[in-house]
């Protein structure tokens, strides 16, 4: 399942859930962001309950954007513990994406 956050929602979601979360930070313009959606979609559904699965755009929440130095998007950060563990920039192949976070499930 994919969860939309924005700033108000963010620490409920992301830095006080007891899973590990993927964050894909995108915005509608980017078209690289377009490409990887479906990679993040089928991670979402592949590994629900192990991971959760979340995304932001970087134009409706600028300030959680701003607080982790979103420079590059897609950019998509895996968070553990409310702490962020790891990161990959740029559109990737769902295995990339997959190596990354089994570290961490």
């Amino acid at each position: 399942m994919l969860l939309q956050v924005k700033d108000d929602s963010f620490k409920t979601e992301v830095l006080n859930s007891e899973l590990p979360v993927l964050v894909d930070f995108w915005a509608q313009w980017c078209m690289p962001c377009r490409m990887v959606a479906p990679q993040v979609e089928a991670v979402a559904k592949e590994y629900e309950g192990k991971l959760k699965v979340c995304k932001l755009n970087v134009d409706e929440a600028p300030q959680t954007a701003s607080v982790y130095g979103i420079m590059s998007i897609p950019t998509l950060m895996v968070f553990k513990g409310g702490q962020p563990v790891d990161k990959i920039i740029g559109a990737v192949p769902k295995e990339e994406i997959e190596r990354v976070i089994k570290q961490y499930i």
